[in-house]
């Protein structure tokens, strides 16, 4: 008998009236909003515009659904093509199923576009969001928990999920609760993220594939644990297969990016933005100035004086203090010496 377990929803379904809220909806647009405003503060402290990171995830957010789903609905094809489904069922992405590979692979097709209407590099906005996307992830993987899915192998720890419902091909028991350990997991990928682009000042895309890199090293053992149905490649599963092909890649582009590209960009949005880097570059502006005319003046050419250029009047340049004393008449000179004589 379990002393303890996590229980699951009876339902993943709330009406208000007529009007269904779905609860895996709502981990995905809390998620999408924390992803957005963190993104929002970090892309500020990197010099750029408020509104910027939201601007360019209407790009990006739209087509990482689709991805996501389209990723999903092609590796498991057989449920909704195959005999006895609905095809129809594809497109109902309310009831879950999103593939993070496809999400990601077109969000930043999406995030590209977005990126290129306003002239942004794409690596610095992809740096910005990182930890954003994994706290994303940490809120949305609840929404597998409203379905009851994508759970592990039978356990009695005390922290099992208990799945009640027997749709689908599910056994009512207690199972790790795989969800919640890749939400804690996404969780520290987004601090070590943080911490990482502080002490480093991360650059050029690294940030963002430090948070690929360690997402993928979570997904792999957590994936190892589910028993959902999935194609198997060698013994693992594909997902196994894709997390550690992109780990790989990860690692690969970080060690490559620090001997191509070192350091991090100085200008992460053209004009004159918001924030450290454009009050910086105000300064520098303003201290430049002074020091020209500086400069100039040194040189004689500061501008002239009113009574310069009017009529009768030309223009002359004033006699220094030793040319004065240089050219004082003799008759002064004699006066003043009669004088002391006397």
């Amino acid at each position: 008998m379990e002393l303890a377990y996590i229980p699951s929803p009876s339902s993943g379904v709330l009406y208000l009236g007529p009007v269904p809220l779905r609860g895996y909806a709502f981990c995905i647009i809390i998620g999408v909003f924390v992803a957005v405003w963190l993104g929002n503060k970090r892309w500020i402290a990197r010099g750029g515009r408020a509104g910027t990171v939201a601007d360019i995830a209407v790009w990006a957010v739209p087509f990482g659904l689709v991805g996501g789903r389209l990723y999903h609905v092609v590796t498991d094809y057989q449920l909704y093509f195959s005999e006895g489904r609905d095809w129809v069922d594809a497109f109902k992405i309310w009831e879950g199923g999103l593939g993070i590979w496809g999400a990601i692979a077109l969000g930043a097709l999406g995030a590209w576009i977005g990126c290129r209407r306003r002239g942004i590099p794409l690596p610095a906005y992809a740096d910005a969001i990182a930890p954003g996307i994994a706290l994303a992830q940490a809120i949305g993987r609840w929404g597998n928990w409203f379905n009851q899915e994508l759970y592990g192998r039978e356990t009695d720890l005390p922290w099992a999920v208990e799945i009640t419902s027997s749709a689908d091909g599910r056994m009512p028991g207690t199972y790790h609760p795989t969800f919640l350990y890749e939400s804690l997991w996404c969780v520290g990928v987004a601090l070590l993220v943080i911490w990482a682009d502080r002490r480093f000042e991360l650059g050029h895309g690294r940030a963002f594939a430090l948070y690929v890199a360690g997402y993928c090293a979570g997904r792999f053992w957590i994936e190892y644990m589910r028993v959902d149905e999935a194609h198997h490649i060698l013994g693992l599963r594909l997902n196994n297969w894709t997390a550690l092909l992109v780990f790989l890649l990860a690692v690969l582009y970080i060690v490559l990016s620090v001997r191509k590209r070192p350091g991090r960009e100085a200008v992460v949005e053209p004009g004159d933005g918001e924030g450290p880097a454009a009050d910086a570059k105000k300064t520098d502006g303003d201290a430049t100035g002074k020091d020209a005319f500086a400069e100039e003046a040194t040189r004689g050419d500061a501008p002239d004086t009113e009574d310069s250029g009017k009529p009768g009047k030309p223009d002359e340049p004033e006699a220094s203090a030793e040319q004065e004393g240089a050219e004082e008449p003799e008759e002064s000179k004699d006066g003043a010496g009669s004088a002391k004589k006397g």
